[in-house]
């Protein structure tokens, strides 16, 4: 498996995100439109595709969020590839590009019949906090956070 660090211009990632799209569709049902509101994928600078035998498997992103932060958006691993880590490699190396640039705290929204991202990201070390922005007083949102640092194993090539 590789990660390859690319923007939402990539063609593997558009087709991965409407795929997650269409998954949405269907767990979120009649909220769906007001989720997809804030899922829109332009120009967004910070996105990992991963790839197994040179096929997209896999996909996350991060953009700005307020100083300091950044916001995890677009986590999706196909189907068929689930199962095998995937989805936390994606999720470790947007952390690490988040605090190779600077910032120090990552949040999300993730659903709450999304339970298969709700212990993917706990088994990571996020944590529940209170729903910000657009999704405070969501019932079916749920937010988390997780303060990040450069890991002392990494060497940053410039």
């Amino acid at each position: 498996m590789t990660l390859l660090r690319t923007t939402s211009e990539n063609s593997d990632y558009q087709k991965l995100v409407t795929l997650l799209d269409a998954t949405l569709k269907i767990l979120d049902g009649e909220e769906h439109e007001f989720y997809a509101q804030y899922n829109k994928s332009d120009s967004i600078k910070n996105v990992i595709v991963s790839y197994d035998k040179n096929q997209p498997v896999g996909c996350g992103a991060f953009k700005f969020y307020e100083e300091g932060k950044v916001e995890i958006k677009r986590m999706f691993v196909m189907p068929n590839a689930r199962g095998q880590g995937i989805a936390k490699k994606i999720l470790v190396e947007l952390e690490q590009w988040a605090a190779e640039l600077g910032f120090s705290t990552c949040v999300l929204e993730t659903g709450v019949k999304q339970v298969e991202a709700i212990g993917l990201y706990q088994q990571a070390g996020y944590v529940i906090i209170p729903n910000y922005g657009q999704y405070q007083g969501v019932a079916n949102s749920l937010c988390m956070q997780k303060s990040i640092k450069l890991s002392k194993n990494l060497t940053i090539k410039k």
